[in-house]
């Protein structure tokens, strides 16, 4: 068999204009990086297509697929056998290359592309030559150029002709690094994660805060947010985590404030810690995995005292999602089974029997006069650890 490639086509990337190229140089980094482990490969880019090359002579083309579709960036991509520019050849590659789904196919078409149009044939003229050739190889095939079961494509471009199958559907969005750096607030549960994911896709690169109140929280339940990270990182990459000890504080909170307010006061202080950590981090926003209404520190009341005293914007890509909608999509990223796990998080330890809902600014600043901010903050933000994922 001759040599094989992937062609990505990277969609909305072609909307960026002049800055397109930069955009696709950063799509082939990560490219480059999320191949790496699977052998040495080639990256060139021409006509808003990408070209991946295995040097090696037998890739695990399985496993190239399998991580190519996860790289934000890529609106398709395919598999395809490189062949000399020339209609035998063409065609000859069409029947053999593809020959599994030809025979398993009762219908077809042949769709061709003509990026070189030094090509004596024009398209359809293409498509009409090679379809004629795969009748008289399989005569049990007609064609169907409206609905067909299997779809031959011929692209015949600067470097050569390539022949391959439908179009495996890419992750879309925008290349990691693309977008800016932000903080995403990560918990145990089913949001947080689907929510890193969502930004990611729009280019954000992820730093992760977590917070970490032992005893009241295991080891098995950071054990569980590392695990989550790590499958969002099969999406967004590299991501450097922050642990924060965050026990001192919601002890001085459950002695010091009204029980209704605990989850709010507690949720005021990891947006502190969090926008200081994001700000030493070169991050320019927060993310969260907030729905509204989905609990009673998701009210809007309860939102706009959160974000009183964040110093950065805050992301909330799930912020009108329903659950079924964030379970769908938790499932389809791989993390729904991981955040069922039933280890608490520490947003679930010092729960109030009965939460304020219609929550005002003024009554928390109040509340808070109670505690040494500043100093719980500090202390919270020097015990920090990092781990990088």
């Amino acid at each position: 068999m001759q040599k094989e490639v992937i062609l990505i086509k990277n969609g909305e990337l072609a909307l960026k204009g002049l800055n397109r190229g930069t955009f696709e140089d950063v799509l082939i980094k990560n490219l480059r990086w999320r191949l790496k482990p699977l052998g040495a490969f080639t990256f060139r880019k021409a006509q808003s297509t990408i070209y991946i090359e295995p040097q090696d002579a037998d890739p695990d083309w399985d496993e190239v697929s399998e991580r190519v579709e996860k790289v934000f960036g890529i609106s398709a991509f395919s598999r395809a056998q490189v062949v000399e520019k020339e209609l035998s050849a063409i065609q000859e590659a069409a029947a053999t290359y593809l020959e599994k789904p030809l025979r398993r196919a009762k219908t077809f078409k042949v769709e061709a592309k003509r990026a070189d149009k030094k090509f004596p044939l024009t398209s359809p003229q293409l498509c009409a030559q090679v379809g004629e050739y795969l009748l008289e190889k399989y005569p049990h095939l007609t064609v169907d150029v409206h609905d067909p079961e299997l779809t031959v494509w011929v692209e015949i471009r600067d470097f050569a002709a390539y022949v391959h199958g439908p179009q495996q559907p890419g992750a879309g969005g925008m290349p990691v690094g693309t977008g800016g750096r932000a903080a995403v607030l990560l918990s145990g549960g089913i949001d947080s994660p689907v929510a890193a994911y969502m930004m990611a896709k729009r280019g954000i690169e992820l730093m992760a805060v977590h917070f970490a109140s032992p005893p009241y929280t295991s080891e098995r339940a950071e054990m569980k947010v590392k695990s989550l990270l790590e499958q969002v990182g099969n999406y967004a990459g590299h991501t450097t985590m922050c642990i924060v000890p965050f026990t001192h504080i919601q002890e001085e909170i459950g002695k010091h404030c009204p029980e209704e307010l605990f989850t709010l006061v507690m949720r005021r202080f990891m947006m502190r810690i969090a926008s200081r950590l994001a700000e030493q981090n070169d991050c320019g926003a927060l993310i969260t995995g907030e729905s509204v209404g989905q609990v009673a520190s998701q009210t809007i009341g309860a939102l706009q005292c959160t974000d009183a005293v964040a110093t950065l914007p805050v992301f909330r890509p799930v912020i009108g999602m329903d659950k079924e909608e964030i379970i769908a999509i938790a499932r389809r990223i791989g993390t729904f089974e991981t955040s069922i796990q039933p280890y608490e998080d520490c947003c679930t330890v010092f729960t109030p029997r009965h939460p304020r809902t219609r929550p005002r600014v003024e009554e928390l600043e109040k509340a808070e006069q109670q505690l040494p901010v500043e100093e719980l903050i500090a202390e919270a933000i020097a015990n920090v650890r990092t781990e990088r994922f």
